[in-house]
């Protein structure tokens, strides 16, 4: 059967066994390519592996405070005792946490999944086909109960779905649902987590020539163009965020009930639960909350070392955004910061803050 098929978000599919990409070449998704994948769906790509810590209350106080999540069930065993727990309990979303293995023990080459049939294996397959970039989409949490120190997680993961290629804003690409199963050490069930990512073969066309950028670097004359900054996942809850971004407004979202004020953007005000919010504009000053300089992995769309900041705003939020116009060894917690602009090409523009001394000089 030959034909171009459209899902429900407008994208498009091929349907026969030699699909092509968004240039019109043929790709390298035969009949027996489609088959092997295929071949991965419904198969555990990662048995059972524990995380390398127990749940433990260091790591529960350490994510509490860099959340800003003021839950005294987290911290405090006389509150969380006050609700009928037995005692203090991590935060639900923290779940995947406790069973990520840092970055030494995810590219180490020793540390690296061979297993036959495993996540390496589906993604060499992937690779083979060209689709070697991934950008996270989605991904669905269900719980089932609280976590308390002492317990010691385990995740399992299996391939729910693998799409057609996908015409996208990325390029072609497919979206690979993997289903992850939490438990306890006892073999309960404490959660299970669907968790989308767009595999894609990068677009060569239509690159912007160079990134714009008020505060950063300009392009040298005659170099080599960028690569694109990845995109963000852009979904109903923060695309405001971002639209706003576009005309240098930097907007925090603010609860119409309480007056809270929050971010990242969300649907529930964390304060009082109400879905009703509007927004307030940032004055565009803050301080350095905390900051990492990044070595590695390197990215063709950033230069090295890379700044990357906590800010926290005059208002009282805080959020996550390259830092400019400082060189790491002068980079000191608590400075205070001003907003800038990054546009980085026609349909993405990003704060970026430096230090608020250069502008007042």
């Amino acid at each position: 059967m030959n034909g171009t098929s459209r899902s429900a978000d407008g994208t498009s599919s091929t349907t026969n066994g030699a699909s092509r990409t968004e240039d019109g070449t043929s790709s390298p998704a035969s009949e027996a390519y489609e088959e092997r994948l295929r071949a991965f769906v419904g198969r555990e790509v990662t048995g059972p592996t524990p995380g390398q810590d127990p749940v433990n209350q260091p790591m529960i106080r350490h994510w509490a405070e860099a959340m800003g999540d003021r839950n005294p069930v987290y911290t405090d065993e006389r509150a969380a005792r006050a609700t009928g727990r037995p005692g203090v309990v991590a935060p639900a979303s923290m779940v995947q946490a406790w069973t990520m293995r840092g970055y030494a023990a995810t590219v180490a080459p020793a540390a690296r999944d061979t297993a036959p049939g495993g996540l390496a294996a589906l993604v060499a397959l992937l690779d083979e086909g060209g689709y070697t970039s991934v950008v996270a989409t989605d991904s669905e949490l269900e719980f089932r109960r609280e976590l308390v120190p002492g317990d010691h997680i385990a995740v399992q993961e299996t391939v729910e779905s693998i799409s057609p290629e996908k015409k996208t804003a990325l390029g072609a690409g497919r979206f690979v649902t993997t289903v992850k199963t939490y438990r306890d050490q006892a073999g309960g069930l404490v959660a299970t987590q669907r968790w989308r990512t767009l595999r894609f073969r990068p677009r060569e066309a239509g690159r912007p020539r160079a990134e714009r950028s008020t505060g950063g670097s300009a392009a040298q004359p005659g170099a080599e163009p960028p690569a694109r900054r990845p995109r963000p996942a852009v979904n109903r809850d923060n695309a405001f965020w971002f639209e706003a971004a576009r005309e240098h407004r930097l907007v925090i979202q603010r609860c119409a009930s309480c007056g809270a004020l929050r971010h990242p953007p969300g649907p529930c005000c964390p304060e009082c639960s109400s879905l009703w919010w509007d927004t307030v504009e940032s004055g565009g000053r803050g301080h350095l909350y905390s900051y990492v300089v990044n070595h590695h992995p390197r990215h063709p769309a950033f230069t090295y070392p890379l700044l990357v900041a906590v800010v926290e705003l005059a208002e009282g939020t805080r959020l996550i955004a390259n830092l400019d116009g400082v060189a790491p060894e002068e980079v000191r917690v608590g400075m205070p910061l001003v907003l800038d602009w990054l546009d980085a090409d026609p349909d993405l523009s990003l704060p970026v803050f430096r230090p608020a001394a250069t502008e007042e000089s």
